[in-house]
């Protein structure tokens, strides 16, 4: 249902300076990890990111809005008011219906202009909009799983980057979930949220130990396949069309004993180079779409 403009609004205001209090936490969120744990904040950057967060169920507290950028029917100049309201549609046009809601409780617009907006976002071409967002830890016992479930488990992985691309493939391949096992990297990381292109948000994604992930794996009678070179199969011959955890290490150290004695298989890619292994975000890709390959043959 669309809500009545006429009911909820959202105040905005403007901000010229970068010694604004506001403005200075925005950055302080982008950059550190223990204030975004602190705070229970963090950072989305982009029209199509926050979209996907709000359609997972985040809720934006503040957006900070360039209007040079982002377009729409913005009153630039006209200062800090409080008084002064707009609708979700007028402030956020082109966003679904479905997602105006989380724009509509609580929030703050904050206009800025271009030279505050370069400084605080990650990359260019984001539409002008940065949104800090309520975050929300997921437990094993939340992820709710679909026949023959497909899930990612990553040990250790800790470029932020990395992690960000794996969820971005999971999504693609239609994965159950991502567990991150012993992390290196918060979650919330923007380089994170920013390489997964919001994948973040539509794949659940859990952090958890490695013995409680292999427990919660076996008592649902998911099979383990670990991704390593020593004793271990080609990846195609092995069956990855019933309940399948793909559980990759590392690029340096690879998988820790507790999986490798874990796996119910190992597997492994062909390496017909000089080289001897792939970036963990390509492994991920290779085996998850063999895993539907199967699945659709």
């Amino acid at each position: 249902m669309v809500p009545d403009p006429s009911i909820q609004r959202m105040r905005i205001e403007q901000i010229t300076s970068a010694q604004n209090p506001k403005f200075k936490n925005l950055l302080l969120l982008q950059e550190k990890s223990r204030a975004r744990r602190e705070q229970g904040l963090f950072v989305v950057e982009g029209r199509r990111e926050l979209e996907h967060a709000l359609e997972a169920g985040f809720v934006a507290r503040t957006v900070f809005v360039c209007p040079e950028i982002a377009g729409g029917r913005w009153p630039v100049g006209a200062g800090h008011d409080e008084n002064r309201r707009e609708s979700p549609e007028s402030v956020f046009p082109g966003l679904t219906h479905s997602v105006i809601p989380g724009l509509t409780w609580n929030l703050n617009i904050i206009e800025i202009p271009s030279q505050l907006y370069r400084k605080a976002a990650y990359r260019e071409g984001t539409e002008g909009i940065l949104a800090v967002m309520e975050a929300r830890t997921l437990r094993l016992e939340d992820l709710v799983l679909g026949e023959a479930p497909l899930v990612v488990v990553l040990e250790s992985v800790e470029k932020p980057g990395n992690l960000g691309a794996v969820l971005r493939s999971a999504d693609a391949a239609g994965a159950d979930a991502v567990i991150v096992c012993d992390p290196l990297t918060d979650l919330w990381n923007p380089n994170l949220i920013r390489a997964s292109l919001g994948g973040i948000f539509t794949v659940p994604t859990v952090c958890a130990t490695s013995e409680a992930a292999i427990a919660w794996l076996r008592a649902r009678g998911i099979r383990i396949l670990t991704a390593q070179l020593q004793d271990s199969s080609w990846y195609y011959d092995i069956d990855m069309t019933g309940g399948t955890a793909l559980v990759m290490g590392t690029e340096s150290t690879g998988l820790t004993d507790i999986w490798r004695a874990a796996a119910d298989a190992h597997i492994r890619i062909p390496m017909l180079g000089r080289l001897d292994s792939l970036n963990v975000s390509v492994s991920a890709a290779i085996l998850l779409f063999e895993a539907v390959r199967q699945r659709n043959s």
